[in-house]
């Protein structure tokens, strides 16, 4: 099927296309509901660590760094694996959509994870 991703804050009701919604954001959005935002799943080990977040700041500049050392970060990850077989049996079933609070819809963590996932073969 396919992997989406979405921005929490623009679109907090989810969409009957969305399929298994997953935050991957290390921290919960600030100002949203838990019981609004109907997630499936938050898996917060599969997000950037807080040095790396820190450290990025949304700074698009900082944007192509930010994507090898959190794709290194990826690699390193012993809950990525996990989190790759899941995402392939959701995907099985259907679409899978990546929920990230920044404001930042480009340059952000779940384009990263997005990318990370194509070239494993998840799409």
């Amino acid at each position: 099927m396919s992997v989406k991703i979405k921005r929490i804050y623009g679109d907090l009701l989810p969409d009957p296309k969305d399929g298994y919604r997953i935050l991957v954001d290390r921290l919960w959005p600030r100002g949203v509901s838990k019981v609004k935002a109907e997630l499936d799943e938050w898996d917060k080990q599969i997000g950037p660590s807080n040095d790396l977040r820190k450290w990025f700041g949304h700074d698009p500049e900082k944007y192509p760094e930010f994507k090898q050392r959190y794709i290194a970060e990826l690699d390193a990850n012993p809950a990525t694996p996990d989190f790759l077989q899941l995402i392939k049996e959701k995907t099985a079933a259907g679409p899978v959509v990546l929920l990230f609070g920044a404001k930042d819809e480009t340059h952000n963590q779940a384009v990263v994870l997005q990318d990370y996932l194509a070239q494993h073969g998840i799409q």
